[in-house]
């Protein structure tokens, strides 16, 4: 049951990914992408690995060492309840980062593979998402004519 979860998660999640970088200006996609309950399947999931074992997993998180965590994502169940929580947050960080990109102009082929580096390495795609953000920023102000005085 496991193995079939851990497989699970991520198809569940790659449907969104492949909207917000394949096809990032369909208007569906923005229907779809926009609701924050596209991260609802893989919660689920991880639901369904964590809470049988909250008597295990409790005391690592509310007192977190080393080698407790190490322990508990050394068994299958743990492995697999953590691939579920980083593809959660990793495409709920996705989303942001796309509806943010749209919202500030950032050409789609700019934030694809920022998208794509968020999926393989979470913390680093935001990290460059927001050095990008800032720097399109004062890009932006710096091309934008200057109000007239009055």
């Amino acid at each position: 049951m496991t193995g079939i979860l851990f497989g699970l998660t991520f198809l569940l999640a790659a449907p969104f990914w492949a909207l917000m970088i394949l096809a990032p200006r369909w208007s569906w996609t923005a229907r779809i992408v926009g609701s924050p309950l596209i991260v609802a399947p893989v919660l689920l999931v991880y639901a369904v690995l964590v809470l049988p074992s909250l008597g295990t997993v409790l005391p690592v998180v509310t007192a977190p060492t080393l080698d407790g965590l190490r322990d508990l994502l050394g068994t299958a169940d743990g492995a697999a309840a953590a691939w579920a929580h980083m593809i959660a947050f990793d495409l709920f960080v996705g989303r942001w980062i796309w509806q943010d990109a749209r919202e500030r102009g950032l050409p789609a082929l700019l934030t694809a593979p920022v998208l794509l580096l968020t999926i393989l390495l979470g913390p680093l795609g935001l990290a460059v998402h927001l050095g990008l953000r800032a720097v399109w920023r004062r890009r932006a102000n710096a091309v934008a004519p200057a109000a007239p005085v009055a």
